[in-house]
């Protein structure tokens, strides 16, 4: 009995295996840079972005829509490789994709990275003055901890925009 092959959906298919292989991704859609990345490979990450690789590849999998390598840097805490990412032109504020818009910021702070919030934001990331602020929070359900985060990272530009003053504190 001849098996019925069909063809749009075949064609479809064998495109999406191609376009796949062609970007060179795991199951979770993630380029080497975003694993090595995420593990906190420098040496490799540098070789990559050497070769030319793009610092801001997103990527596409089932649980990883819109993630950059500096977002998986982030939850890492790796500090060294997100010095490197944001040297070479990640953008520091990218979203992910879907109802959340995660930044960098928002992923070091529910991992509770506090290094790497301060980190982020020293060098820029977008912090606005009030948690309600819809320009830099995904719902809160999504993320138990912000609350917590954000106190923190108030406190951590508070400390920055103080620290001109001296390096000691009087606090106990």
């Amino acid at each position: 009995m001849p098996q019925e092959q069909p063809g749009p959906l075949r064609r479809s298919l064998s495109r999406r295996r191609s376009l796949r292989s062609e970007l060179d991704t795991d199951d979770r859609g993630w380029t080497p840079l975003h694993v090595c990345a995420r593990k906190g490979d420098l040496k490799v990450v540098k070789k990559l972005l050497d070769e030319g690789m793009d610092v801001n590849v997103i990527a596409w999998g089932p649980k990883s829509k819109g993630v950059t390598p500096l977002h998986l840097a982030a939850e890492g805490g790796h500090l060294e490789v997100m010095d490197v990412l944001l040297e070479r032109g990640a953008d520091i504020d990218a979203r992910t994709k879907g109802a959340c818009g995660w930044t960098p910021l928002h992923i070091a702070a529910k991992e509770r990275r506090r290094a790497a919030m301060k980190y982020l934001i020293e060098n820029g990331a977008f912090l606005p003055p009030d948690i309600s602020d819809c320009r830099f929070n995904p719902p809160l359900h999504y993320c138990p901890g912000l609350e917590w985060a954000y106190e923190e990272m108030k406190r951590l530009r508070h400390e920055n925009s103080s620290s001109g003053d001296t390096s000691c504190s009087s606090e106990s």
